[in-house]
């Protein structure tokens, strides 16, 4: 049965799209750029700050879903600028426990609302 899940401390969804879905165990999160929730605008700062802000809004929609990071399975990163990964690669093992999720990391050329960074998730209960 699949449900949606939202939270008010993620963002809105800026489109026609769910923040996340739950279909049995699985969550498959939408992609989750730097907008700050309580502001609903994107988060100026640089890669890093960009960074922590999207693994932050992925922390409070897994704990909508009643889920931390040790439950995510896989997650894709997409960035504007590979020549970012190492410093992005260093914010986002800090979230993660001693097993990481697999992960895919690609370079795209835009992302929304000029975001530098995007990443999304996929968690199992």
């Amino acid at each position: 049965m699949k449900k949606v899940i939202t939270t008010d401390m993620a963002p809105k969804a800026i489109g026609p799209y769910s923040q996340a879905i739950m279909i049995g165990d699985l969550l498959f999160a939408s992609g989750q750029i730097a907008i700050e929730p309580a502001k609903g605008e994107l988060l100026e700062g640089g890669i890093e700050a960009q960074a922590k802000q999207v693994m932050e809004n992925i922390k409070n929609l897994l704990a909508a879903a009643g889920m931390d990071f040790s439950n995510v399975v896989k997650t894709t990163i997409f960035l504007t600028d590979l020549n970012n990964f190492a410093l992005v690669n260093d914010i986002y093992g800090s979230y993660f426990s001693e097993e990481p999720p697999a992960r895919s990391c690609v370079e795209v050329s835009h992302l929304p609302k000029g975001a530098l960074i995007e990443i999304e998730v996929i968690a199992h209960r």
